[in-house]
């Protein structure tokens, strides 16, 4: 463990950014899985919001730096190919 005042901040700061960056990134698997179960289900309304909302989230999450802009381009891709896979 740090013994300086300033390390140890900069510790917390990262753990609490961390776990934000966490957030997102589960939300984007989350909101994948379920579109890839809607699509097999053949639940195009369904699938339909799920996409849109898994968009927004990996926009967001680029926005604020929990994903590389190019790892949320190629999620976003995938997103569009297993969409269209459903229609």
């Amino acid at each position: 463990m740090a013994n300086i005042h300033s390390q140890i901040k900069r510790i917390q700061r990262s753990e609490r950014e961390r776990l934000e960056n966490r957030k997102y990134t589960s939300r984007i698997k989350t909101y994948l899985r379920r579109l890839e179960e809607r699509v097999a289900a053949g639940d195009d309304s369904g699938a339909e919001a799920d996409h849109r909302e898994l968009v927004s989230t990996i926009d967001k999450a680029v926005k604020r730096g929990a994903l590389h802009a190019n790892n949320g381009s190629r999620k976003k891709a995938r997103a569009a190919r297993v969409r269209r896979a459903g229609s």
